[in-house]
């Protein structure tokens, strides 16, 4: 056989292997999908923060207590609670934001923001020393994180990453060795 006969047979049956792969793949998707899963069974988290809290306060004690045909009590409060939803202050993304207006990054600094359109979050200095992006903290420990942590800007986010996974590329250098030739 020719070489390229044999090169164009083992093209072919590489390009059969990858659809009957990928078509095996989509079709688990399709069936994980497509079919009811169970409740899980596990404890739901909320964070319950000041706006949800003033919204339902604000509803008067007779709306609550005052049971007629077209209002009942759960609908003044579920009222309360959809407006509160709505309200920017209950977001999580502007609490974080609130909380870092005015603060310097812990190692650098430099102001702390944040762009998403990039993909850039405020990052957290945890007390152990580990560094983590306010969106990989769970909504039920966001508050218990804000209040012990330190802001980090982006920048010293991914230094502190890197320096953590590879320590071994990473050549620290006191600053008193370092030599800046000034004009």
């Amino acid at each position: 056989m020719d070489a390229r006969v044999v090169a164009a047979i083992v093209v072919a049956v590489g390009g059969v292997g990858w659809v009957v792969w990928y078509t095996g793949l989509a079709c688990h998707l399709w069936q994980s999908c497509s079919t009811e899963r169970p409740a899980s069974k596990q404890p739901a988290t909320a964070l319950i923060d000041a706006a949800l809290t003033s919204a339902v306060d604000s509803v008067p004690a007779e709306d609550l207590s005052q049971s007629s045909p077209g209002l009942d009590s759960q609908s003044a409060i579920d009222a309360a609670c959809i407006e509160a939803g709505h309200l920017p202050e209950a977001s999580a993304s502007v609490a974080v934001k609130e909380w870092a207006r005015g603060r310097s990054c812990a190692m650098c600094r430099g102001p702390v923001t944040e762009s998403w359109f990039a993909g850039h979050h405020i990052a957290l200095l945890e007390p152990t020393g580990m560094t983590r992006e306010w969106v990989d903290v769970g909504a039920d420990r966001l508050a218990l994180a804000l209040a012990t942590s330190l802001p980090l800007c982006w920048n010293c986010h991914v230094a502190a990453t890197f320096r953590r996974t590879h320590p071994e590329l990473v050549t620290d250098r006191d600053d008193r060795t370092v030599q800046v030739k000034q004009d």
